[in-house]
């Protein structure tokens, strides 16, 4: 399986970006997708997750109202609108490929991309 992140860059504090990840190497509908971020000098952690269909979602309460995790799985793609940015959303952002069919916990993902980085300036 290969994840391929993109859409990072720098943005203002309050603007917004896109990140989009294209897989491959599996039937992409049959798995549950999910966000993390890693800030400098910080742990992994969970920024958003999407069932195979799409149907179910969930959030970081840090991101919650404020981005919005998507897919399309004739396309092979995740996406991660991001709106209303903050400074403290500035990380390199993953997206990862679950074990299971919807998943919000680190340990269920076992495919990684190589990340995204995304600034926010203040």
């Amino acid at each position: 399986v290969q994840l391929q992140a993109s859409g990072g860059g720098l943005v203002q504090s309050g603007g917004f970006l896109r990140l989009s990840c294209a897989a491959s190497g599996r039937t992409f509908s049959n798995y549950g997708m999910g966000w993390f971020r890693q800030a400098p000098g910080k742990a992994r952690e969970f920024v958003a997750a999407i069932s195979w269909g799409g149907g179910t979602t969930g959030y970081a309460d840090s991101v919650k109202g404020r981005f919005t995790i998507s897919r399309d799985n004739a396309k092979d793609m995740l996406y991660l609108q991001m709106n209303r940015l903050r400074p403290d959303d500035t990380a390199v952002y993953y997206c990862a490929q679950s074990r299971s069919i919807y998943c919000s916990d680190y340990g269920c993902y076992e495919y990684w991309g190589h990340g995204t980085l995304v600034t926010v300036s203040s």
